[in-house]
């Protein structure tokens, strides 16, 4: 690690990032119904190591222990994500009373503890009945429906938690969910349509829009976005493998950030789209491309792409990015990548608003030592070299005012299981014990040393 990173803005907002269905646990508690992810962990095979998010950290329960560290790491907001389930158990409906109590009673401890709260409103976890409704149509955000119904549950809770959330994230990485849960299969509901889920795109983007307007109507003070961006790299200079690239781009990029910054899709997308009769596709991009109070990103790594083998079910593939060091997870570590996608998105979208990094962190699967400490060097140095990536794109003319890490504790980390820690706080996993690591004190440093200058 280097000497500390250059100062940051005034007023920038470090945070720290977590997911309902990730740390919550009690799944079965409360009058909260099942999810899209309930259901995968269950089908086996589906998950690295048979878990689920069950008992996760059981957050639900230590809620108060949890927001007593973020008080100590000393962070400005926190990131959390509302389970749709936990307010409406089969994804329309009367609001459950215990379900909102809950996030109730985080947000006023979040601001008692001087922690403003970011509220994410679909961080994944859709209610099971929506991606199977009983009509027989498709489901889940296959189902234009779903958008609609997301702006019920938007409202509910924004006139709820409306006075007190700082910030709002109405959908987490739709390009995720579309690629993962659609395409490939690899994340709930485990759908593979290839290029079939692209109607999912836009039911997500078009629920982001609705949501956008529920939430503006409830009081919402500031609302934003938390998509996935990464630069997107050919895997040489082949004219093969630049189209590769430009068309990955595109899918991950442009297909999710174009509607919402410049209110059109990218070229040659529109057709994929479905319109249903009666309505105007016009209309759908004017909803999508609402006005944001900021543009939240998350960003982990560069992606390279090549051309794909003949016969393959897609034109691309992804090849590994050699020179660069890799997280537990096989990710290459690349800092100045997300200064280069700061500065891209600035290019691109010269009217873009403020930027909030809502998420960007590493997994090291450090264990404590015989004393007890949780020396997680690595993760310190990934920290600090992407601050300093972020100090560098403000330095560049971008306006960055906030960084979330990925994230406060070790999660239940999706189809991986409990195989990836990715927290400044080592959770053990069966006893639920929580551990600072070195990481969490450095980032405590760090934060304290921005504010004194």
């Amino acid at each position: 690690m280097g000497d500390r990173y250059p100062q940051l803005p005034a007023g920038f907002t470090f945070g720290t990032s977590t997911a309902s269905y990730q740390i919550e646990g009690a799944v079965d508690e409360d009058g909260r119904g099942p999810s899209v992810w309930d259901t995968f962990c269950a089908e086996p095979g589906r998950i690295v190591d048979g878990s689920s998010g069950a008992v996760a950290c059981d957050h639900y329960h230590r809620h108060a222990e949890d927001v007593a560290l973020m008080k100590r790491l000393g962070v400005d907001g926190y990131r959390f994500s509302i389970a749709w389930p936990r307010i409406q158990p089969t994804g329309t409906g009367t609001a459950n009373e215990k379900g909102l109590a809950f996030y109730d009673r985080l947000v006023d401890e979040l601001l008692d503890a001087g922690v403003a709260p970011m509220a994410t409103l679909f961080h994944w976890d859709l209610p099971q009945a929506l991606e199977t409704p009983s009509s027989g149509q498709g489901g889940g955000w296959l189902n234009r429906d779903t958008a609609h119904r997301f702006a019920e549950y938007a409202a509910i809770v924004g006139e709820r938690l409306g006075d007190r959330v700082v910030r709002w994230c109405p959908v987490n990485e739709p390009n995720v969910v579309t690629m993962l849960g659609y395409a490939t299969g690899t994340h709930a509901p485990g759908r593979v349509l290839l290029f079939g889920a692209l109607p999912a795109a836009h039911h997500l983007l078009l629920g982001h829009g609705l949501a956008v307007q529920a939430l503006r109507a409830a009081g919402a003070r500031e609302v934003g976005t938390a998509t996935n961006h990464a630069p997107i790299w050919p895997d040489s200079d082949s004219e093969e493998d630049g189209v590769a690239a430009d068309l990955f781009d595109s899918l991950w990029n442009r297909l999710f950030a174009d509607p919402v910054l410049l209110g059109r899709y990218p070229e040659g997308f529109d057709a994929a789209m479905p319109v249903p009769p009666g309505e105007d596709f016009l209309d759908d991009l004017a909803t999508i491309s609402q006005p944001l109070d900021f543009y939240g990103l998350n960003y982990y790594n560069p992606m390279q792409l090549a051309s794909a083998e003949r016969g393959s079910d897609l034109p691309f593939e992804q090849r590994p990015i050699p020179g660069y060091p890799t997280t537990d997870f096989g990710w290459p570590v690349v800092p100045d990548g997300l200064r280069e996608l700061l500065v891209q998105m600035k290019q691109r979208y010269p009217d873009i608003p403020p930027i909030h990094v809502t998420e960007n962190g590493c997994s090291y699967a450090t264990e404590p030592d015989q004393q007890g400490a949780v020396d997680d060097h690595q993760r310190i140095d990934y920290l600090d070299g992407h601050l300093r990536a972020v100090a560098q794109a403000v330095a560049e003319g971008v306006d960055v005012r906030g960084y979330y890490c990925w994230s406060l504790i070790d999660n239940f980390e999706w189809a991986e299981g409990f195989t990836q820690r990715f927290g400044l706080v080592h959770v053990d996993h069966d006893t639920l014990v929580r551990t600072p690591k070195s990481s969490f004190e450095w980032y405590a440093s760090a934060i304290r040393s921005n504010r004194t200058g």
